[in-house]
């Protein structure tokens, strides 16, 4: 068997894991619901603005902070879009594992900073 098969293999073995098959399933719920899309779109845009700040050793204002707060607040009380969020951590843990296992296999490391 060829790499190409082994390859084809795993696509088919990844599109049909739980969590795969989870995340694709929450991903269309939220798309569905307008204003759970929107607060979540909130919440990424606001992360990135502090993230970026932080990088660029800027000081983050404690306004930016609690607008993150409150959106956590509000993401508590909807599982729709907490459950949306557990599927895509579950998600990118399995798609980050599977990354570093092929890296390591070709001894590259693809988190090295050029």
């Amino acid at each position: 068997m060829n790499i190409y098969d082994k390859a084809h293999e795993l696509a088919k073995l990844l599109k049909n894991s739980p969590e795969v098959v989870d995340y694709k399933k929450r991903v269309e719920l939220l798309k569905a619901n307008e204003t759970n899309k929107k607060i979540v779109e909130d919440l990424r845009k606001k992360e990135f603005e502090v993230y970026s700040k932080q990088m660029q050793g800027m000081q983050v204002s404690k306004e930016e902070m609690d607008a993150i707060t409150n959106l956590y607040s509000i993401i508590q009380h909807n599982t729709e879009i907490r459950e949306y969020l557990e599927a895509e951590r579950r998600f990118s843990i399995l798609w980050q594992d599977i990354i570093k296992i092929l890296g390591d296999a070709v001894d590259i490391d693809f988190n090295v900073n050029m």
